[in-house]
């Protein structure tokens, strides 16, 4: 693997750590608010304000860590094609998160704080992923 290669499946790692340290916090503040601890004991159903933010927070966990494991295939792949399919749906994966991370700051999961710093961190992986993807597209041909 070069040292690019390494680079961006180091930053890819971070990345993913963050959202699953998110995760936990989300969902852990969610179970701790009040009206979700009475609703839940009344019914035993689980409240409708906590299955929001648990699927918002599902949706950034699967999108998030997903562009890391879609780097690593990339790394790994058996010809320049594959590299670059894998590097797309990387991409894919990264922009996806930055939708789920919109999300949440628009329904006040996440505050102003929060959400400028995952999302500039996801900001920059989509960066350095297209400039991988249009350098792949270059050499390969268009999609």
């Amino acid at each position: 693997m070069s040292e690019i290669s390494e680079a961006i499946q180091a930053k890819c790692l971070v990345f993913g750590d963050r959202v699953i340290k998110l995760n936990d916090y989300l969902l852990e503040q969610a179970s701790q608010r009040e009206e979700v601890r009475s609703k839940k004991e009344k019914g035993g159903r689980i409240p409708i304000q906590l299955l929001s933010v648990a699927n918002l927070c599902n949706q950034l966990l699967r999108s998030g860590t997903s562009i890391g494991a879609n780097d690593a295939e990339a790394c790994n792949a058996i010809s320049k094609a594959d590299f670059k399919s894998k590097s797309f749906i990387a991409l894919k994966e990264a922009r996806e998160s930055l939708y789920w991370i919109e999300l949440l700051k628009r329904n006040n999961y996440i505050d102003e704080r929060q959400y400028q710093s995952i999302y500039e961190d996801c900001e920059e992986l989509v960066k350095i992923l297209v400039t991988r993807c249009k350098k792949l597209d270059q050499e390969l041909g268009g999609k």
